[in-house]
């Protein structure tokens, strides 16, 4: 056995990840992916714990809302190396479109919250 042979299978990876074996697999096609996945001997996938912290990191943006073009050209610049200015104001641009979705989230978390206390107010008076 080889050293790749030693990594996990895509299934392995899925189960570490919480994602599809089908969504590893576009990653991999549509460029997201910073290295090539390695392939076992009998020509599988093979997943190393780098290519996992990878893709933790793109589970990341896309959770907060990074489209996949901006995480591709994020993944090339990664590629590409020696480029830390470019990699840095993409992921700050994208840390300030975060923290707007979040101040509006927070706000409305406020209206529902005051929702709640009218309701509890009502139903605790009803108890009365």
């Amino acid at each position: 056995m080889t050293a790749i042979d030693t990594g996990m299978t895509i299934a392995e990876a899925a189960e570490r990840t919480g994602l599809t074996a089908h969504t590893l697999r576009y990653y991999e096609r549509d460029g997201l992916m910073v290295h090539g996945v390695g392939r076992s001997s009998a020509g599988h996938r093979v997943y190393t714990e780098l290519d996992l912290g990878w893709i933790k990191m793109l589970t990341c943006l896309r959770a907060t809302g990074m489209p996949i073009r901006e995480i591709k050209a994020y993944a090339q610049l990664c590629r590409a190396g020696e480029n830390e200015v470019e990699r840095l104001a993409l992921l700050q641009a994208h840390r300030t479109r975060v923290l707007a979705q979040l101040a509006e989230v927070t706000e409305h978390l406020g209206a529902i919250d005051n929702k709640i206390g009218m309701y509890r107010a009502r139903v605790e008076g009803d108890r009365a």
